[in-house]
């Protein structure tokens, strides 16, 4: 081992389910490098909603202590061997970058090969969320993360730091989900949610050619940064019961009740909402449901069969849609949406405020600055 150390903030202990614990600072060790590895010193990681639920203990196999972060960016500032992108051309110290915290999906099981559902691999390991402490400097609330052989970085190039982190984890799974829609030219888009995921929503939706996109949330701050990113109209749902919602949502759309439905919530109520808003033969994709809150009822024949509708789950994201996320931003007419999104920046010892205000809804996005 290296006797360097980086400074790190660590959930320390597996929580009760649903009784946060604070974080930790702490010093680890930096290691040597294996043969096409890297080290990454973080100038930007994410503060999202999966980080909440981990430190309230609410997502199950995760190897406390950890480090969470699974979204950075940073600067390569060491190299073993050699790491390529997709496209074969070598990084060298000095890059920026952000890479894929998926890491390890084999691209050999049935799952990979078969069902071409990589997101369902058995082996895959994500940085922040199953890496735990004693895999190493493996999550972005940290100076430095060790780069694994394997792991996939992208060039941030002319797309700043900034910009990048308005998206973050919300870039892929939005993405993700917007493909599960299969949205149309023309389509009305109705967002179930305003937290990261569902403004990314908001804006692929728009980008992806919907003729209206709506959305129903809450905060009302966040429901401005909705229109801001694309929605045509927006509605606070604590201010209306679903009945009212309904009604508002069958306004836009002829009395039929929306194309799609994306729901990006993580309440299990709003996957029974979303049925009641989607026209028959439409569309309904799930994407906040990323740990238990628990069950709903529902009816089978009149929520979904008599209705004829496609319900669609989503789980995670694969490299396509990180790469394509980050592309996007390369894009005149989609970055400016994202830049939209204002970012509170916290340090490394500041990170069970950062953890309070997302979870309270108080901020749109928080970040860790480790060297603040």
């Amino acid at each position: 081992m290296s006797k360097r150390h980086a400074l790190t903030a660590i959930i320390p202990q597996p929580p009760a389910p649903g009784r946060a614990v604070r974080c930790e600072l702490r010093e680890l060790p930096i290691p040597e490098l294996e043969p096409d590895s890297a080290l990454l010193k973080v100038e930007l990681s994410e503060v999202c909603g999966t980080d909440v639920h981990l430190r309230a203990g609410l997502l199950s196999g995760v190897p406390y202590p950890i480090i969470p972060g699974h979204v950075s960016v940073g600067v390569l500032e060491e190299i073993r061997g050699t790491i390529h992108d997709v496209y074969g051309c070598p990084f060298a110290p000095g890059d920026r970058v952000t890479f894929l915290d998926v890491h390890r999906t084999c691209n050999a099981c049935w799952y990979c090969m078969v069902a071409r559902a990589s997101t369902r691999c058995p082996h895959r390991k994500v940085y922040g969320i199953t890496y735990g402490v004693a895999d190493g400097l493996t999550g972005g609330w940290s100076q430095y993360i060790y780069i694994k052989p394997g792991v996939q970085c992208i060039r941030m190039g002319d797309v700043s730091n900034e910009l990048y982190m308005a998206g973050g984890c919300s870039l892929p799974t939005s993405l993700h989900a917007v493909d599960r829609a299969e949205i149309k030219l023309a389509d009305t888009v109705l967002v179930l949610g305003c937290g990261p995921v569902g403004l990314s929503a908001v804006a692929f939706a728009q980008l992806s050619g919907a003729s209206r996109v709506l959305c129903i949330g809450a905060p009302d701050g966040r429901l401005d940064v909705a229109r801001q990113m694309g929605a045509s109209d927006v509605l606070n749902f604590t201010s209306s019961d679903v009945s009212a919602q309904v009604d508002w949502v069958h306004e836009h759309n002829e009395g039929r009740g929306v194309d799609v439905t994306i729901e990006c919530t993580g309440a299990p109520i709003a996957v029974r909402s979303a049925m009641h808003f989607t026209r028959d033969a439409g569309r309904v994709v799930i994407v906040g449901q990323y740990t238990d809150h628990g069950e709903i009822e529902l009816n089978p024949h009149l929520d979904i069969n008599k209705k004829h509708l496609d319900v669609r789950g989503c789980w995670g994201s694969d490299y396509s849609h990180f790469h394509r996320g980050l592309e996007m931003l390369r894009s005149p007419s989609a970055a400016p949406l994202w830049s939209n999104v204002k970012l509170e920046r916290f340090a490394l010892g500041d990170v069970d405020d950062a953890l309070d205000a997302v979870a309270e809804g108080r901020i749109v996005k928080a970040l860790v600055v480790p060297e603040e």
